[in-house]
């Protein structure tokens, strides 16, 4: 199969999981098109964080306003923590371009394991 052919199925099989993840477990996307960018389409981890986030954010738009429009957005909880995720945002965007891909690639290692584990023990 043509590179160039591959490439866009790899795109189109990406979006679709993340989709799916997203708008399934209401987040998490990232935890899916960030190795999916690295791994099938060979990009450089910092551009596949990057451009995972671009991607994500249409996505979590759509899929927060279907949980609004059937009344399960809590907005007691749901202001206060994203006032919170814009500050993590601007903080984390920020040690994006500071910090080497090796560690950006342990960083996040070890959160998706975290993850895993707790989702698994608790």
């Amino acid at each position: 199969m043509d590179r160039e052919i591959a490439d866009k199925l790899y795109m189109a099989i990406t979006g679709a999981l993340t989709g799916l993840a997203n708008g399934f477990f209401g987040g998490g996307g990232g935890m899916i098109v960030v190795p999916l960018m690295t791994f099938l389409l060979h990009m450089k981890t910092k551009k596949a964080h990057a451009t995972a986030l671009a991607v994500i954010l249409p996505i979590t738009l759509v899929s927060a306003c279907i949980y609004f429009m059937s009344g399960k957005f809590d907005f007691s909880v749901g202001v206060p923590s994203g006032i919170g995720v814009i500050a993590g945002g601007v903080v984390g965007a920020w040690l994006l371009g500071r910090l080497s891909a090796k560690w950006l690639t342990k960083i996040f290692a070890v959160v998706m394991l975290v993850a895993g584990v707790k989702s698994l023990v608790f």
